[in-house]
Order: structure tokens, then sequence, then C-alpha cells
């Protein structure tokens, strides 16, 4: 008996698939969900980007608004006018000022507040409500309010308060050592219920067991803060520090309604002399300008917020 060996061809192997390939695969499997997508892809290209394309232009132009007249090409003219402006020195420094200071209570406040309510026995429905209403009052109505509260007259409710105790009246934002401070108090006043809740959904994911154990081990409230509370939570309260810095270094609403910018400059920041060089001035080069170099400063720290976000949700 002879064994027929029989040789079983295989089919040759198709060449693998080019990035051009692939790329028109699923362009063409997912071609109904891009047109579901399109018109909010148009939406935000022409509110979103076709500003920012629009803004580095204008960065390199004599702009002039006149219907019909054109603006010519000027190149890095508008930055050397902006980097020569005295205010655009103080203007950063301001914000940066505003920024450390707004971190140091805005950064602190909130996180002690969900700290404080999460300890609560009773009562924590009423108190996150209550420390949260500044948020859902619009901006400009809080300005109106703490007007009032830093009326730099006797009767002003703050000025009224220091009487009591035998303190004369305050300038507050009328007093150029003084009005700094006092913005970032309306500002931190305005957003840190927000924060504080951030704070508390994390403190809530916290998993019980391990409070259970450090209380069996006869750990105090500090221990269990610094070495069950805080190293859980390092993540957010990171993001949150991104989050924070850039939204600070944006500040616009509170200057610009309580102090103007100023006194003396004091509390100008890099969006009121924005504002007041398009505005007010009709300088749209150097606005355009301006705006260019706090997109790069800002791109910088959304980089950063992006780094965190990405290793926190492989952790």
């Amino acid at each position: 008996m002879s064994l027929v060996l029989k040789t079983v061809s295989r089919p040759a192997l198709a060449p693998p698939k080019t990035g051009v390939a692939r790329l028109r695969r699923v362009i063409v499997r997912n071609s109904t969900a891009y047109l579901f997508l399109l018109p909010a892809l148009l939406t935000y290209a022409l509110f979103a980007w076709y500003p920012i394309i629009k803004g580095f232009i204008l960065s390199f132009q004599n702009v002039n608004l006149t219907p019909g007249a054109s603006s010519p090409w000027v190149g890095l003219d508008n930055y050397r006018a902006l980097f020569a402006d005295p205010l655009f020195g103080t203007a950063w420094a301001n914000t940066i000022k505003f920024t450390a200071y707004a971190l140091i209570a805005g950064y602190i406040i909130p996180i002690s507040l969900a700290l404080a309510i999460s300890e609560m026995r009773h009562g924590r429905a009423f108190f996150r409500a209550a420390f949260y209403l500044p948020v859902v009052l619009p901006p400009l109505v809080s300005v109106f309010v703490w007007q009032w509260f830093y009326d730099p007259n006797p009767t002003g409710f703050f000025n009224e308060v220091l009487g009591w105790i035998g303190i004369g009246p305050q300038s507050w934002i009328a007093d150029p050592g003084q009005a700094m401070g006092s913005l970032v108090a309306v500002a931190t006043w305005a957003a840190a219920g927000g924060t504080m809740l951030i704070y508390l959904a994390a403190l809530q994911g916290i998993p019980a067991h391990l409070y259970e154990a450090a209380e069996i081990d006869g750990a105090s409230f500090w221990g269990r803060l610094f070495h069950i509370t805080l190293p859980q939570i390092r993540v957010i309260m990171l993001i949150m520090l991104v989050l924070q810095i850039i939204a600070t270094m944006q500040i616009f609403t509170e200057p610009w309604a309580l102090t103007g910018g100023g006194p003396a400059n004091a509390t100008t920041t890099v969006m009121i002399l924005l504002y007041n060089s398009a505005f007010t001035y009709g300088q749209w080069g150097e606005a355009s300008a301006l705006g260019v170099v706090l997109f790069f400063v800002l791109g910088f720290f959304s980089i950063l917020y992006f780094i965190v976000t990405r290793r926190f949700t492989r952790i």
C-alpha cells in the first residue's frame, strides 16, 4: 500500500493594506455617521476655528473696518507696537498676580468646603445648595451686589461692618493696593461652588473600606486626610489646578465691571487691555496680536491639561 502525499496549495497572502486604503475603508464604513456630524462640524468651524484663523491674519495687518477699505499687510509691526506698549507688561503682571492670588484662595477654599461638607452628618444638601448658589447668579448681577459691599463711603456694607469693631472705612476697589485683592474675593466667591461640587464627587468615589480600615487602626481626621483623602483625589486636584490657571488668566468680567482696569491700571488684565485696544482705541491689529500671544500661553496649559487627563484615564 503506497502513501500518496498531496500538497495543498495555499492562496497567496494579500498584500497589507496601505494607510490610504485603510483610511478610505474607514471613511466609507462611517460615511453615514460623518453626514450626521457634518452640521455640527461646520458650525464649530464657523464659530470657533474661523475666528481663530482670522485673528492670526489680522495680527499681521493694519486693520481698517471701514466698508470697502483695504487692510494692508504690515508684517510684525503690530507685535512690535504691542511689546513696546508699557501697558503690555503691566497687564501681564496684573494677570499673573491675579492668577496667583486666585489660586491661593480659589484652590484651597473649594476643597476645604468639600471636605467639611463630606464630614457632615446632617444638612449636606442645604450647604451644597448654599455654596453653589453664587454660580447660578449672572456674573454682572454678582458684580453689582459686590459694588454695594465695596462702597468706599462709611455707609458701605463692609465699611459699616468694620465700623462695628472700630476700624475706619476702607477704599477697597478705589485703592490701588486693595483693588486686586477685592477682585480675587469676588471671583472666588462666584466660582468656588462649582469647583466644590467636583471635589465632592471625587470624595464620594473614594472606597469606603479605606476609611473603615483607618478608623479601626485609630487614625485621626488629619491622618485620614493626608494618607487617604488627598492621595486618592490628587489627580483631580492637579486637573482642577490647570483648569483654574486657564480660567483665571482670562479674567475679564470682574475687573471690567468693578474697576474698569483702574485705579491707576492696578487691575488692567490682559483681557482688559485686549478689549480696550480693540473697542476703545480701534487698534484691531494690536488687539489681534495680543490675542495670538494669549492663545499660545493658554495653549501651553491646555496641552498640559490634556497630558494630565490622558494619564488619569490610564490609571
